[in-house]
This record gives structure tokens, C-alpha cells and sequence, in this order.
């Protein structure tokens, strides 16, 4: 899937807590900044489906483990992984891909480096019947 791109990511671990590389404005993925937030999800619980119509998201798990699926209509594809400090990697998913995420441990927590900042206008939301995967 072209819209989706997986980025490996650094971490640094130190005896006193670790350091977790999100995203470098050096970087090739890198296209502006409009806002960065955080986002927990519960073991088992699914966000979705959403489609951003400018936003450019930049994903990155430092806590728990988060099943993304994405689903590009024009194409009728899905794309799915799984990241976590064990897979530690960015995902920079550009507007007009579908997405939905599911908490897979007790605690989950999810990094948003978006393009832009937040508004409830520029998204589209569907339930999750509405797009046909097996969960």
C-alpha cells in the first residue's frame, strides 16, 4: 500500500529509562507539524474507522501493543501490522486511507505526530460493520 509507509525507529536504552525516537525533520517522511498527541487504547477495545481528508499522521507505539489495519478503497487493499517496543517502528499513513487500531495488552498508547492540527471537520468516520474485516 503506496499511502502507507513503515519507518524502523531508534531506541536508546539506558539504565535509567530509555529514549524513544518518533520522527526527525531530517527525515524523508518528514512534511510539517501541526500537532503532536497521545491516545490510549484498552486491551481488546477498536478505534475506527477513520479517514483523514488533509491530515498526514505519523504513528509510533511506545506503550502496549496496537493492531493498525488500513484500507485503501480506491484499491480495495488492506494493510495490517502490529507495533510495540518489540517492533518498534513509525508509521506515516498520508490522507485518504481508512483506519481502525485495536489495543492488544492492558495498557496501550499511541504517539500522533499530524501534519496539521486537530479539526473534527477534515476526518470521515464509518462503523466498524461498515467496512468489511474480521477482527
Amino acid at each position: 500500500m503506496d499511502k502507507v509507509v513503515l519507518t524502523p525507529l531508534t531506541q536508546i536504552f539506558h539504565s535509567k529509562g530509555n529514549i524513544y525516537h518518533a520522527l526527525k525533520a531530517s527525515e524523508e517522511s518528514f512534511t510539517t507539524f501541526g500537532e503532536a498527541y497521545f491516545s490510549t487504547i484498552n486491551k481488546d477495545d477498536i478505534k475506527g474507522w477513520k479517514k483523514h481528508t488533509t491530515m498526514v499522521l505519523n504513528l509510533v507505539v511506545p506503550i502496549g501493543k496496537i493492531k493498525f489495519i488500513f484500507f485503501d478503497e480506491k484499491i480495495n487493499e488492506f494493510f495490517e501490522i502490529e507495533l510495540s517496543q518489540d517492533n518498534y517502528q513509525r508509521l506515516t499513513v498520508q490522507a485518504g486511507i481508512w483506519m481502525s487500531f485495536q489495543g492488544l495488552e492492558v495498557s496501550n498508547m499511541l504517539l500522533n505526530l499530524a501534519s496539521i492540527e486537530h479539526n473534527p471537520c477534515e476526518s470521515i468516520t464509518k462503523e466498524l460493520n461498515e467496512i468489511s474485516y474480521e477482527w
